[in-house]
């Protein structure tokens, strides 16, 4: 205490940072072609898992360090989840860069309503084409025969 009254500083507390400074080197720029080998490498590893495989094999886009997964349904987001650890460190690690992080979006399914009675079917063609209502209204039809 004293000698940090008389102006004397610690030099362990000084080379410490420093230290630090010279251990951190900076990112790299990563390219899309850098990190498509990677991520390939990666996969291959994963080969034994299927489920895992499958969503290494879909399509990612890469922009800022964050390659984002495109996922077809939330089935496949446990299975990322389980492998988003191991497989941001082996992208970090490979590519030399700390900032990359994997992130993954549900696609939305638009699911299709499937018309199965006469009526369901004609309703569906006179939303594409209402002049099939008037006609069916005008000639007395019925579309429940």
């Amino acid at each position: 205490m004293t000698d940090l009254a008389n102006g004397k500083k610690d030099e362990v507390i000084e080379d410490k940072p420093k230290a630090e400074e010279h251990s951190q080197s900076p990112d790299r720029a990563v390219t899309l072609e850098e990190l498509k080998l990677a991520w390939d490498e990666f996969a291959e590893q994963r080969k034994t898992q299927v489920g895992e495989y499958h969503i290494l094999r879909q399509e990612f886009e890469f922009n800022n360090d964050v390659v984002t997964v495109r996922l077809s349904n939330a089935v496949e987001e446990p299975l990322l989840q389980a492998i988003r650890t191991p497989l941001t460190e082996f992208l970090r690690e490979r590519l030399s860069n700390k900032r990359l992080n994997v992130i993954s979006i549900v696609k939305e399914v638009q699911s299709q309503k499937i018309a199965y009675t006469n009526k369901e079917k004609f309703d569906h063609l006179a939303e594409k084409n209402p002049i099939l209502k008037e006609l069916k209204d005008r000639l007395g039809l019925d579309t429940d025969f």
